[in-house]
C-alpha cells in the first residue's frame, strides 16, 4: 500500500471546492486534507485540518506558511473564484482569482506538493480583450511557470448546482442553456460535482507537464474517479 498523500485544497466553502472537499475526504488515497479559507467548511471528519487565513491579505503568503508548518503537502487543489460584481471592483476580482490562487500554489510547492489542479474558466486567455478570461488565462500561465511537475487547469463552462446566494441572470442563463444542452456540445453546462470529480482523479493521475482539460471532457474523468476511489 502506499502511503496515503496529503492535500491542500483552497475555496472548500465554494460552489465546486465544497464537492471537491468532500470527494477527497471520502478517497482513501488521501490519509489527510488541509482546507484553508476565510471561514471554515463545516464538515467535520478525523482526516479534515482547517486552515483560517484570508487569501487576499498582504500577510497571506505568511500566515499560511505559519498555519502548515511542517506539514508536507504532495497535492494542491484550488476552486477559487468569483465575479467582478460580487468582488466589488476589477481589483478585488483579480486579488481572489490571480493573487490568492498563486499564493496557495506557491505556499503549497514550498511544502513539497509536485501537483496542482486549478479551476479556470472556459476562454481563459492571457490575450482576451475581455478581462476576465484573461485573468483566468494569466492565472493559468503564473501557475504553469511556479514549477509544479504536474499543473491541469480545469475550464468548465456554466457551473450547474445550488448556490448559497442567489444569481438571477444567471440561473436564467444557465437554464436556458441546459435546455439548449445537446446542441451546444462543449459549452453545455456542467454540474459541479463533476468539476470536482475531475479535479480529484486528476490530481490522483498527476500527469507530468502542464494540461487543460476543457467542459466537455469532465464527464468522463468524474466517472473514472468514482471507479478508482471506490465512491458509489
Amino acid at each position: 500500500m502506499s502511503t496515503p498523500r496529503v492535500a491542500l485544497v483552497a475555496g472548500a466553502t465554494g460552489l465546486v471546492g465544497s464537492h471537491l472537499l468532500r470527494r477527497l475526504l471520502a478517497d482513501p488515497a488521501w490519509g489527510r486534507v488541509v482546507s484553508v479559507g476565510r471561514r471554515p467548511s463545516g464538515l467535520t471528519h478525523e482526516r479534515l485540518v482547517e486552515v483560517t487565513c484570508e487569501l487576499t491579505a498582504p500577510t497571506a503568503p505568511d500566515d499560511l506558511r505559519a498555519a502548515l508548518g511542517d506539514t508536507p503537502v504532495d497535492d494542491v487543489l484550488i476552486a477559487l473564484g468569483t465575479t467582478i460584481k460580487q468582488a466589488g471592483s476589477q481589483a478585488a476580482f483579480r486579488a481572489v482569482d490571480h493573487e490568492a490562487v498563486l499564493t496557495t500554489a506557491r505556499v503549497g510547492l514550498e511544502q513539497g506538493a509536485r501537483t496542482c489542479v486549478h479551476v479556470t474558466a472556459l476562454g481563459a486567455d492571457p490575450k482576451s480583450r475581455i478581462f476576465y478570461n484573461r485573468v483566468k488565462g494569466e492565472t493559468e500561465a503564473d501557475v504553469d511557470m511556479l514549477g509544479f511537475g504536474s499543473t491541469t487547469a480545469v475550464r468548465p463552462s456554466m457551473l450547474a448546482g445550488d448556490r448559497a446566494e442567489s444569481r438571477r441572470a444567471e440561473r436564467l442563463g444557465l437554464a436556458a442553456m441546459c435546455a439548449l444542452g445537446p446542441l451546444l456540445g462543449g459549452y453545455r453546462p456542467v454540474h459541479v460535482d463533476v468539476v470536482a470529480g475531475a479535479m480529484v482523479a486528476l490530481a490522483r493521475a498527476g500527469r507530468a507537464g502542464h494540461h487543460v482539460v476543457r467542459s466537455g471532457e469532465l464527464g468522463g474523468l468524474a466517472r473514472a474517479d468514482l471507479g478508482a476511489s471506490g465512491q458509489r
